[in-house]
């Protein structure tokens, strides 16, 4: 099967380079044309120098981009995906963190070019990614899901259809609230910990050898005492996220206060990794 992917940054590149392990004739398009030649020379992807020309010739395209605004160019600007003459049957999974809103948008508009159309987030960082250990949560049809399953199988250990369009970007927001909250939390007990006298390190091993550690507190001790806050998952875009979830109605008091938090914390270290919360709060 022939697949066209768009958007080649941190969670990109891993998984398209899984897509090619596993088989399948990838073909690339990232705004950044020298990303997309530099993937080609390493894995041999081919590359597209439009969205548009993605759509003639490939079985999916799949897109993986930072927001609601970056995913609808794709789609609506000049040479977006829906300027192009659709191969029958093509299918178009977004992987991004978007609004439902947008996606239901989108996949009205594909419908109308006779795309099919799916929203298909992730959970899971470039770890992940890189070892094709992501869970995919999407919406759209069920046999829309049962087409895309070889490509989902290569890429993640889990996939769950969760219900029509938008059902995926819910559980995706969902889910990140559910990351952010432990992330604040995680950051708030190491701060009090450190004010009353206990070693980061020494906090950190009873949190990670007792019942509230996690893979994701294991996964951002290392990062904290290395003092290291490149981004894996940048805070910028778990703002983003946060933000999307009180458009879709979050309004619990736990969700409110740490999207608060976030939104403050994005002004300066919004290009850092989410962990980087914990230095805007070393400043309250």
């Amino acid at each position: 099967m022939k697949v066209g992917w768009i958007g080649i940054g941190n969670m990109g590149v891993p998984m398209v380079k899984n897509l090619v392990k596993a088989g399948f004739n990838v073909t690339v398009y990232n705004r950044t044309i020298e990303k997309a030649f530099a993937l080609q020379t390493e894995v041999g992807v081919s590359v597209a120098h439009s969205p548009a020309e993605l759509v003639a010739g490939n079985d999916f395209i799949i897109t993986m981009l930072a927001d609601d605004a970056a995913l609808t160019e794709v789609y609506t600007g000049t040479d977006g995906i829906l300027s192009g003459q659709p191969t029958a049957g093509l299918l178009a999974i977004d992987m991004s963190t978007v609004s439902p809103e947008t996606t239901r948008r989108l996949a009205g508009l594909c419908a109308e070019k006779g795309i099919g159309y799916m929203d298909a987030p992730v959970s899971g960082s470039v770890k992940p990614a890189e070892d094709a250990q992501l869970i995919i949560m999407t919406g759209g049809k069920q046999a829309d899901f049962d087409k895309a399953q070889p490509l989902f199988n290569a890429m993640g250990k889990l996939s769950l259809l969760l219900g029509d369009n938008g059902a995926g970007n819910n559980a995706k927001l969902a889910i990140n609230l559910f990351l952010a909250i432990t992330i604040q939390g995680f950051s708030e007990s190491i701060l009090f910990a450190q004010q009353n006298g206990i070693s980061t390190q020494q906090f950190l091993d009873i949190v990670n050898n007792g019942a509230a550690g996690s893979e994701i507190t294991k996964l951002k001790s290392a990062a904290i005492l290395a003092d290291n806050f490149k981004a894996a998952f940048a805070l910028k875009h778990l703002a983003k996220d946060l933000r999307l979830a009180e458009g879709q109605g979050m309004h619990l008091p736990a969700g409110k206060a740490v999207a608060a938090s976030y939104k403050a914390a994005n002004d300066n270290l919004g290009d850092e990794d989410m962990i980087a919360i914990i230095k805007h709060l070393q400043n309250k």
